[in-house]
């Protein structure tokens, strides 16, 4: 799947991938989470990885990137109808790339 498309529990079970957690898919689980819609859970992970936003206010769109130049994939950027999500994405592609292979479950 396309890390620009991955929203709700599949962008959920990516981020958790991100952060070394490396779990069987259960049908409840991966919605706990929270990355993308949890300030409290993926705001940590916007400040330590020094993820940069901006918004375009004539589309209502967020923008999210990040140099990344210690990470595996380099630079990354991402965009999103919420901070959160634009940042848990460009996070994502800056691990895993633009394509990330998530559970048919999840899809």
């Amino acid at each position: 799947m396309k890390t620009s498309e991955l929203t709700g529990t599949a962008l959920d079970w990516a981020v958790t991938k991100c952060e070394g957690f490396d779990h069987e898919v259960t049908s409840n689980e991966w919605g706990l989470w929270g990355w993308a819609t949890d300030w409290a859970q993926g705001g940590p992970i916007i400040e330590r990885e020094l993820i940069s936003l901006d918004c375009q206010f004539d589309v209502n769109e967020w923008y999210a990137w990040t140099p990344a130049p210690e990470q595996e994939t380099g630079e990354a950027r991402a965009v999103g109808d919420t901070p959160l999500i634009a940042s848990m994405r460009c996070y994502v592609a800056s691990r895993l790339g633009d394509n990330v292979d998530v559970p048919k479950e999840l899809s």
